[in-house]
């Protein structure tokens, strides 16, 4: 891509980047100020209590360890909801340890002639602690908290994980998509939010310090230190403004929608299906009512949009009949298509109150697939003809289908496969693993367009392991009711989208480069659908 087509690229996504900017600054300011307004307290607790200073600092240091993706996924399923309270949480603890220990550190290292001289002349411990030894510590605090701010930076970006906005929404949907281009729109801006924060701190930090105050009135210095004071908040502010003021936007550029009424929430999973189908989805409703739609897209996977959808958090996503009956009722394998969907629609209306729709006509089941070259000088056809070679081979598979009982372990079972290595890939970058010779077997999806881009060859499920994946919508009962009209609009789409047209969608995305924004809006013109 040449730079004239990359600023193009920016400038059309300019008001969505100011959007997540804003959503970014947001994210990492209020809980850096949330941190600072406990951890400040608590490191001079720990000064002056000894006593507990180890398991306090212990415990602080111990949060810092666990990895950001499982302190989001915990709070996740602790707060049972999605957005930017689990993420505000997970930042406000792993920005706790630098500002307690960088607090305690630096009125431990006031020194004791200082402290003395205040004893001396009569000082009572609340003014020793609020004259000498919080001034003097001053500058070991501040640069806790830049640190705090500058990690809180990077570690805000896992936050479109579960939902909650920021510049990692582009990685997040740029890693789904094999998109370089939307991993540098969100990982560029990140590293530059983080040179702004350090800076404005430390320019904050420049005007506290003694010296200043002796600059000569008028001089370049002293006008320049109420600027200083104020660079940490003039950040923030402009975070505050980017989001309030840029209208909203969600996953993709806009369709003219005129006056909407009540905002329908579309969430998807991670990855290039996902994303296509909740663009479908998303456009009709726009085409065909009144209302609006949220596009909480790339999510993350089957248990976060199921619990955000349970928890009224998104109205509908799309799901799959197997992953419905597997993972989500632990229900035993239903081979045929039709009785699985009525099983599942049956039990998520009782005990979920979530209704399924009619399906969108394909079946996307897990195939195990290997590179075609492999497949034939090997003579390999079916999943049983792995079993021999099997502790030779190295696999790659999903995460979720590497832990799921109608994934790795339950095929294990199945076929009496033991891989010699396993890895958990992501989806997007399973097929260019495999490919490359990295892994030998994956669990591809059997609709996606990769399969070919990749000269790969599925194998035969020649023993029925794997149930029916037919694909839905599913949808709020409430909202439903309420909102008549989107389930009519939904309707129109059942049975029209075949296996192999799936493909070819998929294709369009993850071969072509196309956006699924455009994906989906051809796709509904040549049905005649908007």
């Amino acid at each position: 891509m040449g730079p004239d087509s990359m600023i193009l690229y920016i400038t059309d996504r300019l008001p969505e980047l100011w959007l997540r900017t804003g959503e970014h600054l947001l994210l990492t300011g209020c809980s850096t100020m949330a941190a600072l307004f406990i951890g400040i307290p608590l490191g001079i607790l720990v000064f002056r209590n000894s006593w507990i200073r180890s398991p306090v600092m212990g415990v602080i240091g111990t949060l810092q360890t666990i990895p950001s993706l499982a302190m989001l996924a915990f709070l996740l399923a602790l707060l049972n909801k999605i957005g930017a309270a689990p993420a505000l949480i997970a930042l406000t603890l792993y920005a706790l340890l630098p500002i307690v220990r960088n607090t305690l550190t630096g009125l431990e290292g006031v020194s004791p002639q200082l402290m003395e001289a205040a004893r001396g002349i009569g000082m009572t411990e609340y003014q020793q602690l609020r004259i000498v030894r919080i001034p003097l510590a001053t500058p070991v605090m501040i640069a806790g908290i830049r640190t705090a701010a500058v990690v809180g930076v990077g570690i805000a970006t896992l936050s479109a994980f579960i939902g909650a906005g920021g510049l990692g929404q582009f990685i997040n949907r740029g890693l789904a998509l094999s998109d370089t281009r939307l991993i540098l729109l969100g990982a560029v801006p990140s590293a530059i939010l983080a040179l702004l924060v350090d800076f404005s701190i430390g320019g904050f930090e420049w005007g506290l310090r003694p010296e200043r105050k002796r600059d000569r009135k008028g001089s370049l210095k002293a006008l320049i230190r109420p600027v200083a004071f104020m660079m940490p908040f003039i950040l923030i502010l402009a975070g505050v403004a980017s989001y309030f003021i840029t209208p909203s936007i969600q996953s993709g550029p806009a369709i003219a929608s005129g006056n909407r009424t009540q905002s329908i929430r579309i969430g998807s999973k991670n990855f290039t299906e996902q994303v296509i189908l909740g663009e479908i989805m998303a456009q009709l409703i726009e085409a065909r009512t009144d209302h609006a739609v949220e596009r909480r897209f790339n999510l993350g996977g089957t248990m976060i949009c199921h619990g955000a959808l349970v928890n009224g958090e998104i109205d509908l996503y799309a799901e799959y009949t197997g992953t419905g009956l597997i993972a989500i009722l632990k229900e035993p394998v239903i081979s045929e298509p039709e009785d699985a969907f009525q099983v599942v629609a049956s039990i998520y209306h009782e005990r979920f109150g979530i209704r399924w729709l009619r399906p969108f006509g394909f079946n996307n089941t897990y195939t195990i697939t290997v590179r075609a070259n492999d497949a034939k000088s090997k003579g390999w056809k079916r999943i049983s003809d792995l079993k021999k070679e099997s502790p030779n081979l190295r696999a790659g598979f999903t995460a979720e289908f590497a832990e799921r009982p109608d994934g790795y372990p339950g095929l294990r079972n199945a076929y009496g496969l033991k891989f010699g290595k396993t890895r958990d890939l992501d989806p997007s970058l399973m097929y260019q693993a495999v490919s490359k010779g990295e892994v030998d077997v994956i669990c591809a999806f059997a609709t996606d367009g990769r399969i070919a881009l990749y000269n790969l060859r599925p194998l035969e499920d020649d023993r029925n392991f794997f149930p029916p994946y037919y694909a839905a919508p599913i949808i709020r009962e409430e909202t439903v009711q309420n909102y008549p009209e989107v389930g009519n609009a939904l309707s129109l789409i059942g049975g029209l989208i075949d296996d192999a047209h799936m493909q070819r969608l998929n294709f369009e995305v993850d071969g072509k480069g196309q956006s699924p924004t455009h994906v989906a809006k051809m796709f509904l013109r040549s049905k005649g659908l908007i």
